[in-house]
């Protein structure tokens, strides 16, 4: 799983096109060019960057709006109307991903068309859409978990000491729900991140593409690759990438191996007290 990676992690440090060889020997000079602004190719790179953060931060925090609510509304929903939006809620999921951008855009088109006579809707916003609805239903089976795990007892003692249902939600719901709220987000994050159909069908121009079509990561290795080889800039900025992440991973999991540790430490300092 991890041979293409290394192999790729590897060759970051070779200026040559083709990935094979170290004509030039052990090299930095492809990090020096992806943070020259100056070559079209780092231009278009940090543009199509800037493009995906954008996207998916947005697309992330809608869809954690929505998932939570539409969890939160199923869950004290009656039987039949609950059993009816998680099924709903499951066809996106188990749905091939070119059948819901075609969909989407069947759906643009015709709006465009009927309602606004024939005016060409997208751009940013149904490029949002687009994955707003991919990653919506997965933060709401991220956040469902952790309902059926809260007690029910605590909003209903929180509306029996005067609290309005929104406050009740604010302050007892929401906090017992954030686990399953942050896993959804990243989620979605991710799905946004890794999109490729869904923005190739739904993009038009905007963002820091300005009047052009919005190019994210996906869309741009796949533009280049029809013209020839992937731009050689690319090899270190997935190795950034790579080790971004793996360093977020480690350091979270160091912060729960801390936590857990102290909350050990706590609850044991606790039963000596009271043995």
């Amino acid at each position: 799983m991890y041979v293409p990676i290394i192999v790729l992690i590897i060759f970051s440090f070779s200026s040559d096109v083709y990935i094979g060889s170290f004509t030039e020997g052990f090299t930095f000079s492809l990090y020096g060019e992806l943070f020259n602004l100056a070559n079209e190719d780092a231009r278009d790179i940090w543009v199509a960057l800037g493009n995906t953060l954008i996207i998916a931060v947005i697309s992330a925090a809608v869809a954690t709006i929505l998932g939570t609510l539409g969890a939160v509304g199923a869950y004290y929903s009656k039987r039949r109307t609950r059993a009816v939006l998680e099924n709903i809620n499951q066809v996106p999921v188990v749905n091939a991903e070119i059948v819901m951008a075609l969909s989407l855009v069947v759906m643009f088109v015709f709006i465009g068309n009927v309602i606004f006579r024939g005016a060409n809707l997208f751009s940013f916003w149904t490029l949002l859409a687009g994955h707003v609805v991919l990653s919506a239903p997965f933060v709401y089976l991220n956040v469902k978990p952790r309902l059926v795990q809260m007690d029910p007892a605590l909003y209903e003692a929180a509306l029996d000491l005067g609290c309005s249902p929104t406050t009740a939600i604010r302050k007892v719901m929401i906090p017992e729900l954030i686990p399953g709220i942050i896993s959804g987000f990243m989620v979605a994050i991710t799905l946004s991140l890794d999109d490729f159909i869904i923005t190739a069908f739904t993009r038009g121009s905007g963002l820091l593409s300005g009047a052009k079509n919005i190019e994210t990561l996906s869309t741009l290795v796949q533009a280049k690759i029809k013209k020839g080889p992937i731009p050689t800039l690319l090899r270190p900025l997935t190795t950034l990438i790579f080790i971004g992440v793996i360093g977020a991973v480690v350091l979270v999991t160091i912060y729960r191996n801390k936590t857990a540790y102290v909350k050990k430490s706590t609850s044991r300092a606790k039963f000596r007290e009271e043995a």
